[in-house]
């Protein structure tokens, strides 16, 4: 039962379309109509501006940590329970329930996650992001790297147990799957370049 008991919540927590909440509570549209239709704060940041693709993005961060925050506390820090709830949280976002499971790449969620389950590696799974993004200018190109990064990080880093490495495993091939249509807009020259400077508010 807690088992269960800690996926569900993982899951729901992980299903709150805040990108999509954020921005119909704005505009009164549907965040999935515009741009490249994810309810995501990279998505958010182009269409709607930056006030709401930060929010987006520290909320979503958010639910990923409180997500695996609460499988511990439910489970007194059982590795794996948090890795459970990290996976669990990112498959919410990702099709959330709320949406008809039409969701977003649960990259910020994922970070929340191993923000509680692996710091130290998530810190330098940031410092290949923020890399990433500056020498190719494509958001998703830092994301993929990064996924593809973050079990090595989390293994040589942290050296952690099975459920743990086995989650960052996971998440992480789940991202670069997620991001399908990016690796395909990559390769052939289409996809969009990432400017913070959005003339909206």
């Amino acid at each position: 039962m807690t088992a269960l008991l800690v996926v569900a919540i993982a899951y729901l927590l992980g299903g709150i379309p805040f990108g999509y909440l954020l921005v119909r509570w704005k505009s009164g549209s549907d965040i999935r109509s515009q741009g490249s239709g994810n309810i995501g704060a990279t998505n958010v940041l182009r269409t709607t501006g930056r006030a709401l693709g930060v929010a987006t993005l520290l909320l979503d961060i958010g639910k990923g940590f409180l997500a695996v925050w609460v499988a511990g506390r439910l489970t007194d820090g059982a590795p794996w329970a948090t890795s459970a709830a990290a996976v669990a949280v990112m498959l919410g976002h990702a099709y959330p329930v709320f949406l008809k499971f039409r969701g977003g790449k649960a990259v910020a969620s994922v970070v929340g996650a191993f923000l509680y389950l692996a710091p130290a590696a998530l810190g330098a799974v940031v410092v290949v992001f923020v890399a990433t993004v500056a020498w190719t200018r494509h958001i998703s190109m830092g994301s993929i790297i990064s996924a593809a990064v973050l079990p090595l990080a989390v293994w040589l880093i942290m050296v952690p147990p099975v459920p743990v490495e086995a989650a960052a495993i996971v998440c992480g091939a789940f991202i670069i799957y997620r991001h399908s249509s990016n690796i395909q807009r990559l390769r052939a020259g289409t996809e969009n370049v990432f400017n913070f400077g959005s003339r909206k508010a």
